[in-house]
């Protein structure tokens, strides 16, 4: 299970909260399992002509006391909630089935979700839906904690009058700081998401030979994902030293060297990392420049464990690059269902971590199971540039490597002369 319950309930005593209610597609994704593709992409005007742009509004309920519930616009999407551990489905509007025939037999969890379409009560909306699994709980005059940043300004106020009588509280940054200790489940599936996505750069990288568009390396990148059950998210690369492209049509020269960054989305988490890509040996001045950002690297890795401040990671790693004189920017990140979660590894730059529920220090304590990524990139304008990311759990003690990363050195292509 993605969700973090225990942390969860920690926060919701701590706060007061009767309830969490996520609002967003990930967040949603993240307290039921529940996914489907189209949520994040379908807008109203696109069935309703003249509509407006807003997605489909779905709800994960989350009580303090009692089973969570799910609400999902249109019955037809239902049969995709049908594996979900949460049993409190309820959906909103026309089911859009034809019920002219008699079913024939069907299983458990499918006879389930054929009575759920055709016996559900008449939600118009899915704020209706909600309304009525925590009326059903006793909760609709509670404290709730709703996730404010996963709505519009209308959608809100909409929920406010269906439920007059409960007192809400954004709780959109409690959920991006719960978020941020993974469950041995989201780390299972980050280890995997991350296995996959370095074994693919790798054998699209090392095929590659100088001439090549660097657009096959992405599609060679693209179908070894595919064959591995995971979805290109990006691969990200340098041109001669002048930013990070993902777009043009780049062709390899044989001396090139680049910044590359790349990673996937499998069951609902990502990877993210990077390294340097050559298309042969470095010469004295970037091979002198890439030992710096490989011991920026092996600072900020030493740095972390828990109670150490977010800032702390970030400052070791400068230390490194300042004391070499060098002008780049070493930081680091949370990963997880979105490619970058808190905690940010950046210098304090005084701000507040704030909603209704939480108000903390933007400059975040690491914790115990936390999955940090670590990154050095540096470009050198008109010649190259260099780049190092590599993937940590933080353990009681300090980190291990979420997976092996080769990293003491750059990505040749296969033959190439080391």
């Amino acid at each position: 299970m993605l969700f973090n319950v225990e942390r969860a309930t920690e926060y919701m005593r701590d706060c007061g909260l009767d309830a969490l209610v996520a609002t967003s597609p990930v967040n949603i994704t993240y307290f039921t399992g529940y996914f489907i593709w189209i949520d994040g992409l379908m807008k109203e005007y696109m069935v309703s002509p003249g509509g407006s742009a807003d997605i489909a509004q779905g709800y994960a309920l989350f009580p303090a006391d009692g089973e969570p519930a799910l609400a999902v616009t249109g019955s037809m999407l239902a049969v995709n909630g049908v594996d979900l551990r949460v049993r409190d489905l309820r959906v909103s509007g026309d089911s859009g089935l034809d019920w002219s025939l008699a079913p024939r037999s069907l299983s458990g969890r499918m006879n389930r979700v054929y009575a759920l379409v055709k016996d559900a009560p008449g939600y118009g909306t899915t704020t209706e839906a909600l309304a009525g699994a925590l009326s059903d709980r006793g909760l609709a005059s509670g404290t709730l904690g709703v996730e404010a940043d996963g709505m519009t300004a209308g959608r809100y106020a909409q929920l406010r009058r269906t439920l007059p009588d409960a007192r809400l509280l954004d709780c959109s940054n409690l959920i991006r700081l719960l978020r941020m200790v993974k469950t041995g489940d989201e780390i299972d599936r980050l280890v995997q998401a991350a296995e996959i996505s370095e074994t693919a750069a790798m054998s699209a990288m090392e095929q590659a030979r100088p001439g090549d568009n660097v657009q096959d390396v992405i599609r060679r990148f693209r179908a070894e994902l595919g064959g591995r059950g995971a979805d290109l998210d990006h691969f990200a690369f340098g041109v001669h030293g002048l930013g990070i492209a993902t777009e043009p049509d780049f062709i390899l020269g044989e001396t090139d060297v680049e910044y590359v960054d790349w990673g996937c989305r499998y069951r609902s988490v990502y990877s993210d990392t990077g390294t340097t890509y050559a298309m042969r040996p470095l010469s004295g001045d970037m091979q002198g420049r890439f030992e710096v950002l490989r011991a920026s690297m092996d600072a900020g890795l030493a740095a972390i464990r828990p109670g150490v401040l977010s800032s702390t990671v970030q400052a070791a790693m400068q230390d490194v690059v300042d004391d070499a004189g060098m002008a780049m920017y070493p930081h680091g990140h949370g990963v997880g269902m979105e490619v970058r979660d808190y905690p940010i590894l950046a210098p304090d730059n005084g701000l507040r971590i704030a909603d209704d529920c939480v108000d903390v220090p933007s400059d975040l304590v690491i914790e115990e199971n936390m999955v940090l990524n670590v990154e050095a990139p540096l470009c050198l304008a008109g010649v190259g540039s260099l780049h190092l990311e590599q993937s940590v759990v933080v353990t009681d003690s300090g980190s291990r490597p979420l997976v092996e990363q080769q990293r003491e050195r750059p990505v040749f292509p296969l033959g190439a002369s080391t």
